[in-house]
């Protein structure tokens, strides 16, 4: 119902969770777009008395998450729990099927929250039956004089014999930014082996550069491809196996020195969690792998923390290991 096409031709939200708890109160909606963007949906009825102070309330809100939020974990726990409650799914596992995306590209969505939290970068959504002529007025100033993005959505309502037809309208994007205000029309590029390294190479110590170029060449070697992600700001790599017929991504690297281990993915066997469980335990079995982990949640390790520890042998085995496993 939310036209952002308007604003950006490819936009699409994807609605997340409702009644997201803060301390301001229950937000009606949080959803994020393609690039990770975090939009906070308020939702009211012309009728409403309060209908004047919608904009204080959605801003409040917006402060509720920016100041007591302060752990992207505990903010990523009530979406992940949020999307398993409407959708029966992962957070990742939901993303990835709603903007046809790869594991790859998850972590730069996680990056962009994680960003848009900590500093407070959000985008305001009001959605109304009938807006009126001070709310639109007050929504174009805000836009005008400040960095805040602020749309409203007003939804036309026609009845012909037996159709309800609800046609939206967006206001709010009438105002353009100035140059230096953050907002998320990057465009994503498809990366490859040069200019991932490339990165990497700015990016890293020696040692980590190291430890990526011999990821990536046991990925050649091991795997049946290796994919490459479409990431704004940091590139990524992806070694997939086939097992079953289906292509399972290994783990990803990210050109800032990120490794992601994809447990949802390779959690084949969910009728039987011991065995993504033990292959859990062996990875923090390996000297330097701290990372909080369970069969439903990706996981990052950072091999600046990596480096000083001779583990990526290691690494591999316990990874074959349980690739050997899993094809039996």
């Amino acid at each position: 119902m939310i036209p952002l096409y308007e604003i950006k031709e490819d936009t699409k939200l994807l609605i997340l969770c409702r009644e997201f708890p803060t301390n301001s109160g229950p937000i009606d909606a949080i959803g994020i777009d393609k690039e990770g963007q975090l939009y906070i949906i308020e939702t009211k009825l012309y009728k409403n008395p309060d209908k004047r102070l919608v904009v204080a309330q959605i801003l409040d809100y917006g402060a509720a998450l920016w100041k007591h939020y302060i752990k992207f974990e505990d903010f990523l726990l009530k979406i992940e729990n949020g999307v398993r409650q409407n959708f029966n799914t992962s957070f990742a596992e939901k993303v990835m099927s709603f903007y046809e995306i790869g594991e790859e590209d998850v972590q730069n969505i996680y990056g962009k929250m994680k960003s848009d939290l900590e500093s407070g970068n959000f985008k305001f959504v009001v959605l109304m039956d009938k807006l009126s002529d001070h709310l639109r007025d007050l929504i174009i100033y805000l836009n005008q004089n400040s960095n805040f993005d602020f749309f409203a959505v007003e939804l036309d309502y026609y009845q012909f014999d037996n159709l309800e037809i609800m046609i939206p309208k967006l206001f709010g994007n009438e105002v353009r930014k100035s140059v230096g205000v953050t907002t998320s029309s990057g465009m994503r590029k498809k990366w490859n082996k040069d200019s991932f390294f490339e990165d990497v190479r700015k990016r890293n110590s020696e040692k980590v550069l190291n430890i990526i170029e011999n990821l990536y060449e046991f990925g050649n070697t091991f795997a049946e491809e290796i994919s490459f992600g479409t990431g704004i700001d940091k590139g990524s790599i992806t070694p997939k196996i086939n097992i079953n017929n289906k292509k399972v991504s290994l783990f990803s690297i990210f050109s800032n020195g990120d490794l992601m281990l994809p447990f949802p993915t390779l959690n084949l066997y969910k009728e039987n969690p011991e065995i993504i469980r033990e292959f859990i335990k062996n990875l923090k079995l390996i000297p330097s792998f701290e990372f909080e982990a369970n069969e439903n949640r990706y996981s990052i390790i950072s091999l600046n923390n990596v480096a000083e520890h001779n583990s990526i042998e290691q690494f591999k085995q316990v990874l074959k290991d349980y690739v050997n496993k899993l094809k039996r």
